[in-house]
């Protein structure tokens, strides 16, 4: 039988039920979903009795308590996602209740009380950074733009004289409660401490301390000398590192002070080259001295030992004379005439002889003069004796004749 014919119950397709049946009851549908919520609560439903009046309310007041428990079931949740909270790493947990100050709590979930308590979260690894005389500012080019801050740049010397510093300060936080708490703004608090810090240590020292050597003196002073008033304010932030970028003195005076600086470099060459032209000619020097004095000592045993030598001799030869004195005195004569003769040319004349005219070969004298100095006086030193011509020397004397006419002569001095 079709829907739309007599005794269809005018079923439809689409309401899937008679024309006359209306929507379907709502507390009907709040009923069972108590129902099933009191199943899982482990409540049973009371009995049914009572009339038609009583089940109705009943209905009403149970549909009623199901709504209430959905909502606080809700609530339940929302207010446990609400009251955990998660810590990552690196960082602190301040929790404050009403305001106050409660704990810190470590990286890793927690729980709070949702709304009475508030959580602050602090990043204690970050390394935060601070310019102090200048600032940095994106510029067209690869390097950033840097612009000078003069109110924090300025900064008097010890003998009066004005330096333009700059400085980058590394610090991070070590206690979050001060931090929160102490100090309203730590950020300014740090960049004035460290300017001030600075002033004073640069108040100390003269201007080519700061501007040569001192540079490291001045950023070690300056990091200690905050992080001191940093701990007396209760900050809670520590310093890294203090980096002095730059120091150099005003514009206005920049191009006298380049010059100062190069004299000061080439006075610093000119010491460092007079040092090395030291330590190159010192050890010459003395090396030539220790030369010289072993020469000297070898040359002083020398002479101590010809002169011993000589004495002994000269005993010697004493003792020899002693013994018999006209032989010794005859020999050294002796000796003495061949030591000299020996080294000169000589031409023996026989004045006895009768000849009228005495012919001197000076031509080979003069030659064997030459022969004798080119040798360095050799043993010979030239001939003994020359043979005069026959032409012109009527006889010739042996060397037995020359030595008794030496000897006679000798005789007729020791007797003058």
């Amino acid at each position: 039988m079709a829907w739309n014919e007599p005794g269809g119950g005018n079923r439809d397709p689409w309401s899937g039920g008679g024309r006359d049946q209306g929507p379907p009851d709502l507390d009907e549908v709040v009923r069972k979903l108590s129902d099933r919520f009191n199943n899982l609560l482990g409540n049973r439903r009371s009995g049914s009795g009572g009339g038609d009046s009583g089940g109705d309310s009943g209905a009403s007041g149970s549909g009623l308590t199901g709504i209430g428990l959905i909502v606080g079931i809700i609530a339940l949740i929302g207010w446990l996602i609400a009251s955990i909270y998660i810590v990552n790493e690196g960082e602190r947990g301040v929790v404050l209740r009403f305001g106050r100050y409660m704990e810190t709590t470590l990286p890793g979930p927690h729980l709070r009380i949702f709304p009475i308590d508030q959580v602050e979260i602090v990043n204690v690894e970050q390394r935060r950074f601070r310019e102090i005389g200048y600032r940095s500012a994106a510029g067209g080019g690869r390097q950033p733009a840097i612009r000078s801050v003069p109110k924090e740049a300025l900064m008097l010397t010890q003998d009066e004289n004005i330096v333009d510093v700059r400085l980058a300060v590394q610090y991070q936080i070590k206690d979050p409660r001060a931090y929160l708490f102490n100090v309203l703004d730590p950020e300014a608090v740090l960049v004035q401490v460290v300017e001030s810090a600075t002033r004073e240590t640069i108040g100390k020292s003269t201007m080519d301390f700061v501007l040569t050597e001192g540079r490291s003196d001045i950023v070690a002073d300056t990091q200690s000398l905050s992080q001191a008033i940093l701990d007396q304010y209760g900050a809670g932030l520590q310093i890294i590192t203090v980096v002095l970028q730059d120091a150099q003195p005003p514009e206005e005076v920049q191009d006298a002070f380049a010059d100062a600086i190069k004299a000061r470099e080439d006075e610093q060459r000119l010491k460092n080259e007079a040092e090395a032209y030291s330590n190159e000619v010192i050890p010459k020097a003395r090396g030539q001295a220790a030369r010289r004095l072993q020469e000297a000592a070898a040359y002083k045993e020398q002479v101590i030992a010809q002169a011993q030598g000589e004495a002994s001799r000269f005993e010697q030869l004493l003792m020899a004379y002693q013994q018999s004195p006209e032989v010794t005195r005859e020999r050294l004569y002796l000796e003495t005439l061949e030591t000299v003769l020996s080294r000169v040319s000589k031409v023996l004349v026989d004045v006895e002889g009768t000849h009228n005219l005495l012919y001197l070969p000076l031509d080979r004298l003069l030659k064997t003069d030459k022969g004798a100095n080119m040798s360095n006086g050799s043993s010979t030193g030239g001939s003994l004796l020359e043979n005069l011509p026959s032409s012109s020397s009527p006889s010739s004397m042996d060397g037995s004749a020359a030595t008794t006419r030496l000897r006679d002569l000798n005789r007729s001095r020791e007797v003058r």
